[in-house]
């Protein structure tokens, strides 16, 4: 998927506006965040708040695209969370971008409950 959204990034994007793509691929860790073995998540995310998410931060100076992918459901270590891709200009433009997109999926989108 990641290597598939790069090449039609690159390909359908006017080269002027193109000279960063920064990509994120979250996996499921075999450990929580305080160090106890994991077995996996249950995730969820709301589907209307990431749409509304990806809208506005593509109205951002210097973006050309963005990309998220999230899954859902039970899913085990070592399965995708997510995937996102932002491309843009410059590299001033593109990183807080995609900080911020990052931080408001993780924080205000996807609901996550460990399974043991």
């Amino acid at each position: 998927m990641i290597e598939q959204w790069l090449e039609e990034v690159k390909k359908n994007t006017d080269p002027e506006a193109l000279g960063m793509i920064l990509v994120h691929n979250g996996i499921v860790r075999g450990t929580s965040k305080d160090g106890k073995p994991v077995g996996g998540m249950n995730l969820s995310y709301d589907k209307l708040k990431l749409e509304t998410a990806i809208m506005e931060h593509k109205k951002r100076e210097g973006i050309a695209d963005i990309r998220v992918w999230i899954g859902s459901g039970a899913l085990h270590v070592g399965d995708d969370i997510m995937a996102v891709l932002v491309a843009g200009r410059f590299r001033t433009d593109v990183l807080p971008v995609f900080e911020s997109l990052l931080s408001l999926i993780k924080n205000n989108i996807v609901t996550e409950q460990e399974l043991a």
